[in-house]
């Protein structure tokens, strides 16, 4: 990457010493590799607020952190306007392996060395990082889904709890995601959401998952109504969700097992 402007750089890591560690190493490499640190973060979603306002070159990214990890971090970060690139950091040789195998910039062990950084520092540009893959590393290594689901609006990137999520809803090319207080319009697909989230979410119709604990109760469609075989009510809202014959046994045994 031509070294005509200071490149600029972010660290993540919930660990003070391994942020005070890098800023070290980063110190030392400044005759080398011209560069200036604008920010740091001890958590994904810190970071990603920080990082939605700033635009940066490299994010030194922990993979391993409570709430949202690296791993989710980097998601949420590919889709910005300007991505940033990513140089992961771990401990943990297996998650080294698999976030190499996702196009990331490049990802270094710790304790983190100096001549390592740099080289990893001297690859940028890189190839951009795998979205899908991200997201299917990210369940594997948590054991789960991300705990935030992101839309664009108004040119901004914003971020919604999936625990506040109480359905989601198929919408033309959009997933229209609700919670008590409003909507947003995700990017996601229904699909991808029902492989992700698959023990919090039920599919109730081809458009329509919903929250297994949002769910208040049911109600037989009427026999002329060409929408749907039956209705799901909900805990807190006043609208109803329309169920397919095809799931209405499933949506009904979920309800039960729920309330028992």
């Amino acid at each position: 990457m031509p070294l005509d402007q200071p490149v600029k750089i972010f660290i993540v890591d919930d660990e003070a010493l391994a942020r005070e560690r890098l800023r070290t190493l980063l110190g030392d490499l400044a005759p080398l590799y011209p560069h200036v640190v604008v920010g740091e973060a001890a958590s994904g979603q810190a970071a990603l607020d920080s990082l939605r306002e700033l635009a940066v070159d490299v994010v030194l990214c922990d993979i391993r952190m409570p709430g949202m990890d690296g791993i989710e971090l980097a998601l949420h970060l590919t889709r910005l306007p300007r991505p940033p690139a990513v140089i992961f950091t771990t401990a943990y040789d297996n998650f080294a392996v698999q976030a190499f195998e996702l196009n990331a910039l490049d990802y270094l062990m710790k304790p983190v060395r100096l001549q390592r950084l740099l080289v990893a520092l001297q690859k940028l540009p890189g190839p951009g990082v795998d979205g899908e893959q991200l997201a299917a590393l990210g369940q594997s290594l948590r054991g789960g889904g991300r705990s935030h689901l992101s839309c664009h609006e108004r040119g901004r990137l914003l971020l919604v709890p999936v625990s506040e999520v109480l359905y989601l809803r198929a919408d033309l090319k959009y997933v229209m995601a609700r919670t008590l207080e409003r909507e947003y319009l995700l990017d996601d697909s229904l699909a991808q959401l029902e492989q992700e989230f698959p023990d919090r979410f039920l599919r109730l119709h081809r458009a329509v998952l919903v929250a297994r604990e949002a769910l208040a109760g049911f109600e037989k469609a009427s026999g002329d109504d060409v929408e749907a075989y039956g209705w799901a009510l909900l805990r807190g809202l006043p609208e109803k969700l329309p169920i397919s014959r095809r799931q209405w046994a499933a949506a009904k045994a979920a309800g039960a097992a729920g309330n028992a």
